[in-house]
């Protein structure tokens, strides 16, 4: 893939490394600023995604699920209320605008809000080099010992051996979570992360093999999606939920409630004492965290009901109890998974052929990640790196050029920072940050 830069010294305004959501976010708010002004005051932009296409959450694009975020925050609209690049400009386009607004919901279908994501990456698409695999983010100085940009080297499938350079004065770190699998679990054939869950199940049908029993570990809305999804998938098989709460807890989306996802929350966490800050964690990780729209919590139950009723009990929860041993035979056979029923200790062994970790995901690891890059980060008592409210990463004086971060800021922006409620606000700070800062740099007239 040839880089869409002019030349080998070019050195970009800012390098964005992925192209999910936030990214793609401020490649919009960038590509907008950039359409009617000359070229010597446009922001001169790249993203950098290592997968060949756009794609986000596809193991999990169930056909029926619905996105859990008001289509209203989308990528532009509570930044730009006027943007062509919003999702009723994206249905206009479709020409769905009209059949979407007579089913009278502010929450799309998942997959319909991906092909969203889809068009606006397309219309962006000049700004983009994908499958470029980052594989080292290394300061550079001057003369004078100063940090004046980065050089990122990646990799791509079509020169495995080779790596291709790119020079920036600010960079935008937007590389998503990554899946948290229990210690000592190794992903296999049998044993999956919910996010491969729909090109497993699509293999094993494909492949027409037999699922009798599957267990799904997890209590969030990942996991009950899963249940329901495999139970839908495979009619004879038995399907076991497992997770230490009593039952499935509903996602609180409480008007009041979600006023934690308000930009103006951002600035109220932003400054708050660290207890403070902790205490609005604490109250308000019903509205994310482990948590299941009530909707699909009444279905499942209802499932789980009539099935009782029928006799046959395909759908079976093991609540109040952990998976404390998992035993993979070397013959192919059946998974042997040992259950804890936590008040008594008592342990079943349930046989199995597949195992689903709907875990979670963590923030990558920022210092493994930025490599050289991580040495200027400046950090908080507790070890966190230190971020500015423009998303800018804290950095000593001799350091000119910008680290800015999407998501693993949670400490220092609160609960939005990995969602999509305030995409579209934070790309339009960064923008205006980046903006800012090469205003600054610019020599006097």
């Amino acid at each position: 893939m040839k880089s869409p830069l002019k030349g080998p010294d070019t050195i970009l305004d800012v390098l964005g490394i992925g192209f999910g959501p936030s990214n793609l976010a401020l490649a919009i708010a960038i590509d907008e600023h950039n359409a009617d002004l000359p070229g010597g005051r446009r922001l001169n932009a790249l993203f950098l995604e290592r997968q060949p296409r756009f794609g986000w959450h596809r193991g999990m694009l169930i056909d029926d699920a619905t996105m859990q975020v008001s289509f209203l925050k989308d990528l532009v609209t509570m930044r730009d209320p006027a943007s062509d690049f919003s999702f009723l400009c994206f249905l206009r386009e479709r020409g769905r605008l009209v059949d979407f607004l007579n089913q009278k919901t502010l929450f799309p279908l998942r997959v319909e809000f991906h092909e969203y994501f889809e068009w606006a990456a397309a219309r962006v698409r000049h700004l983009v080099a994908y499958d470029h695999d980052v594989t080292s983010i290394t300061p550079m100085r001057d003369e004078m010992g100063d940090v004046t940009h980065f050089e990122v080297v990646c990799r791509t499938s079509d020169d495995p051996t080779g790596a291709v350079t790119y020079r920036a004065r600010d960079i935008s770190v937007a590389v998503g979570l990554e899946p948290h699998i229990p210690p000592g679990i190794e992903l296999s054939e049998r044993i999956w992360h919910n996010s491969q869950l729909m090109p497993k199940v699509a293999e094993l049908r494909a492949a027409e093999k037999p699922v009798r029993r599957a267990v799904v570990l997890g209590a969030g809305q990942s996991a009950a999606e899963s249940v329901d999804y495999l139970h839908r998938s495979f009619p004879d098989a038995e399907v076991c939920a497992v997770f230490a709460k009593y039952g499935y807890t509903p996602a609180d989306d409480s008007p009041f409630a979600n006023r934690i996802f308000d930009p103006e929350a951002v600035d109220v966490y932003f400054t708050a004492p660290s207890q403070v800050k902790q205490s609005l964690i604490d109250y308000h990780r019903s509205t994310n965290y482990s948590v299941v729209d009530m909707e699909l919590i009444e279905a499942l139950y209802a499932t789980a009901y009539q099935e009782k009723v029928s006799g046959r009990e395909r759908l079976r929860f093991l609540n109040v109890s952990r998976i404390r041993d998992v035993d993979v035979p070397a013959d192919g056979g059946p998974l042997g998974i040992a259950v804890e029923y936590l008040p008594t200790g008592e342990r079943q062994s349930l046989e199995a052929d597949l195992l689903v970790h709907a875990t979670g995901y963590r923030p990558r690891d920022l210092g493994t990640f930025l490599g050289e890059a991580a040495k200027l980060c400046l950090r908080d008592e507790g070890g966190a790196v230190r971020v500015t409210r423009d998303h800018r990463v804290e950095t000593g004086p001799d350091v000119r050029a910008g680290i800015y971060l999407q998501g693993g800021t949670e400490h220092t922006h609160g609960l939005t920072s990995t969602l999509l409620s305030t995409t579209a606000i934070r790309a339009g700070e960064i923008h205006r940050s980046l903006l800012d800062r090469q205003l600054a740099a610019a020599p006097a007239v």
